[in-house]
């Protein structure tokens, strides 16, 4: 036998705070938690240093995963809730059952890696998008991703869509990327759709170097083209206009990194 603690009313301050942070990424920026759902998830993160705040389980998974939990809940205070309340918690449509709170990672700008390469994000807006490129960037070896602007890395869907990705590479959230950049001597690409720009194959990825991509209806500000070092596009056939913004971020990371 568990001896979980039981939940049994929405009301309950613990469930309260749980939905708020599923809804809102002010929230979660106020408090600095944020939620991972999922088996895989929760105990990947566990594996790459996070420790939960707190776990929380459905009936159902508290039967159906009695092994695997374990590496969960034998960190710190688990609870035992209902499924129909687990589904009142949930921001997926069939859910495991297992739901845990995490801290955000801090990242210092000093640890920037003044040699590093680098993907910056301004104003994406889709978390598919932010998870895909997130993948990408770690696969390919980037050592962080900027991001300015729209969605929250660490909100649900962010996450899901990153598989994790999130959480074993930095993250710099900022509202001020190009502070960054000068201090720590990176030299910066804006991502653009031009004929004017130069071709992303023609350059020469030096040691610290970051390259920016754009809002997915919008591309990059032309604040932000301007203040770049170079402007850069990858070039295409056909009658397509551009490309998805995690199509577009994978050709870069490629070509920076190759």
């Amino acid at each position: 036998m568990n001896d979980f603690t039981k939940i049994t009313s929405k009301d309950n301050d613990t469930i309260k705070s749980v939905i708020q942070l599923q809804k809102s990424s002010k929230r979660r920026r106020e408090v600095g938690i944020f939620v991972l759902e999922g088996l895989r998830l929760c105990i990947d993160a566990v594996r790459n240093g996070f420790v939960p705040e707190k776990v929380i389980l459905s009936s159902s998974a508290v039967d159906r995963y009695a092994g695997e939990i374990t590496e969960l809940t034998e960190l710190t205070d688990t609870f035992e809730i209902t499924d129909s309340l687990y589904q009142k918690i949930s921001d997926t449509v069939n859910p495991q059952g297992i739901l845990c709170l995490y801290k955000k990672p801090l990242f210092d700008e000093n640890c920037v890696d003044p040699k590093g390469k680098y993907i910056a994000l301004e104003n994406i807006q889709d978390p598919s998008n932010l998870g895909a490129i997130s993948r990408t960037a770690e696969a390919f070896g980037i050592d962080g991703i900027f991001i300015q602007g729209g969605c929250d890395p660490y909100g649900p869907k962010s996450l899901r869509a990153s598989m994790g990705a999130l959480l074993r590479i930095p993250v710099y959230q900022t509202e001020d990327m190009f502070g960054i950049f000068n201090r720590a001597g990176l030299k910066t690409y804006a991502s653009v759709v031009s004929g004017e720009a130069e071709r992303v194959g023609d350059i020469a990825f030096l040691e610290g170097s970051v390259v920016i991509i754009g809002n997915e209806a919008n591309g990059i500000s032309p604040d932000t083209a301007l203040r770049c070092h170079k402007r850069i596009t990858i070039p295409m056939n056909g009658k397509a206009e551009s490309l998805n913004a995690a199509v577009a971020a994978s050709v870069m990371m490629w070509e920076m990194c190759k």
